[in-house]
C-alpha cells in the first residue's frame, strides 16, 4: 500500500459483497478500504469518523437509501465524494444520485477493473459515469426528454419507489424512522407531482420508466 493510497468506505448491506469489494479493491497498490458500513445511518457516521476521500454507495439499503445518506453526508460536508455503485440501471436513479451530489455512478455488472477506475477518478475530483449509462444518458439529455420524476426530491423519490414497491404508508415510516403523517404527507406531494391519483397509478407510471418491474 502506497502512503497516499486512496481511503474508501464501502456501504452495503451484504457483509459477503462487501468482503469482495475490499479484496477486489486492496489488490490495487493505491487504494485502501478505511471504513465499512451496512446501513444509510451506519454510513454517515463512519463518514464522520474516517473521513474517507471516497464513499462506495449502495443504493439499496435498509432504513435509510444510499440515495438519502449521500444527501446527507453531502450536507455536513460539500467536498465529500460518493460513488453510486448500484443494481439500478435506468436513468432515473442516475439523475437522482447526480442531483444528490453523487461524483460517481456504476452499476453492479460492470467489469472489477471499472470500478477501480471509478474510485480513481472521483478521488481525483472527476465525475465518472459507466461508458453505457452514460451514453444512455447523454441520449436522454440531447433529445430534451425530461420526466416528471425529475421533480422530485431525494427523499420524495426514495418514497416513490417504495410506494410503487407495493409497501404501505406504515411500513415506509417504519422503514425510514419517520411519523405516519409525514409519510403520508409525502404521498399527496408525489402524488400531485406526477399528476396521478392512486398508488395502482403511480405504480404504472414507476413500471413505464423502469423504476420496478411488472
Amino acid at each position: 500500500m502506497q502512503r497516499d493510497a486512496i481511503r474508501v468506505q464501502l456501504v452495503d448491506d451484504h457483509a459477503v459483497v462487501r468482503a469482495g469489494y475490499r479484496t477486489l479493491l486492496e489488490g490495487v497498490l493505491d487504494i485502501v478500504v478505511v471504513a465499512e458500513a451496512e446501513s444509510g445511518e451506519a454510513a454517515c457516521r463512519a463518514y464522520n469518523e474516517w473521513r474517507p476521500q471516497v464513499v462506495i454507495m449502495d443504493w439499496s439499503l435498509p432504513g435509510m437509501s444510499g440515495l438519502e445518506a449521500t444527501r446527507r453526508i453531502l450536507a455536513r460536508d460539500v467536498s465529500a465524494r460518493v460513488l453510486v455503485f448500484s443494481m439500478h440501471e435506468e436513468t432515473a436513479f442516475v439523475e437522482q444520485a447526480l442531483q444528490a451530489g453523487a461524483r460517481g455512478y456504476i452499476t453492479k455488472r460492470s467489469a472489477p477493473d471499472v470500478l477501480v477506475e471509478a474510485v480513481r477518478q472521483v478521488a481525483a475530483g472527476k465525475t465518472y459515469l459507466e461508458q453505457e449509462i452514460a451514453h444512455r444518458l447523454a441520449i436522454h439529455r440531447a433529445q430534451g426528454r425530461s420526466t416528471s420524476l425529475e421533480a422530485l426530491s431525494a427523499r420524495e423519490f426514495e418514497i416513490f419507489c417504495f410506494l410503487a414497491q407495493g409497501l404501505g404508508v406504515n411500513q415506509i415510516a417504519k422503514r425510514l424512522s419517520l411519523s405516519y403523517k409525514t409519510i403520508a404527507n409525502y404521498s399527496t406531494q408525489i402524488k400531485n407531482k406526477l399528476e396521478v391519483n392512486t398508488v395502482a397509478e403511480l405504480t404504472r407510471l414507476a413500471i413505464r420508466h423502469g423504476i420496478v418491474k411488472p
